[in-house]
């Protein structure tokens, strides 16, 4: 009996994809504000809020601290900027890697992003998700790098929810599974952040697939 990281394995790419690979890249940034953005960003996942100071992202980009204080009153107010940035671009983006595996279906597209899950659980530059990072760092839910953060998740949580409306459950059954849904995507990057579970989004797939049959209409169902 093939265990749930052995079937995992079978469906990733035979040469795993950078998270750069396989959900694209940002637009290449053309303003000092935009390089100062695109920095931050990168920074920011990589090193956390903390590790980041503003001279360094300064130098990265290439602009002078005149330039900085143009568009931004401080680190703080830039890395709301790279938050909200991140939430524009990576939006689009997993929408896009999902629709290439499901389609238009949404109930294939449920499933599909557990398979995008684990082909970015197990990219060579895999470092978690920035906003539960960057929402940790500021945990006072007033903080406005905070508020960026969890605007980002309550965004996806709502497009499960009207995801599952799509698919056929009333808007009562759609908030409950979109709840659930979220916290089963959620526990799997726990997992694999805190386990080093590389097989996590499939560990849970299970669990998915039985919150799907609970609260979706069966195809064809009136």
């Amino acid at each position: 009996m093939k265990t749930t990281a052995s079937k995992a394995a079978e469906r990733r790419p035979s040469h795993p994809k950078t998270a750069g690979e396989l959900l694209g890249f940002p637009p290449a940034p053309k303003t000092g504000k935009d390089r100062l953005i695109a920095v931050a960003i990168e920074l920011l996942y990589r090193r956390g809020v903390g590790a980041v100071g503003i001279d360094q992202v300064i130098a990265a980009a290439g602009v002078t601290k005149t330039t900085f204080y143009k568009h931004f009153e401080s680190r703080d107010d830039l890395m709301v900027a790279a938050v909200r940035q991140r939430d524009e671009w990576e939006s689009r983006a997993w929408m896009q890697a999902v629709r290439k595996v499901a389609g238009d279906d949404p109930r294939r597209q449920m499933l599909a992003m557990f398979d995008v899950m684990d082909w970015w659980f197990n990219a060579p530059d895999y470092q978690g998700c920035m906003f539960v990072n960057a929402a940790a760092e500021f945990p006072n839910p007033n903080e406005p790098v905070h508020r960026a953060a969890a605007a980002y998740k309550q965004k996806v949580r709502s497009h499960w929810q009207e995801l599952a409306i799509a698919a056929g459950a009333d808007r009562a059954a759609a908030s409950t599974f979109a709840d659930c849904y979220t916290a089963l995507m959620e526990g799997a990057m726990v997992l694999r952040q805190t386990q080093g579970r590389n097989d996590a989004a499939w560990a849970v797939r299970p669990a998915v697939e039985q919150l799907m049959r609970t609260y979706l209409p069966e195809v064809g169902e009136d």
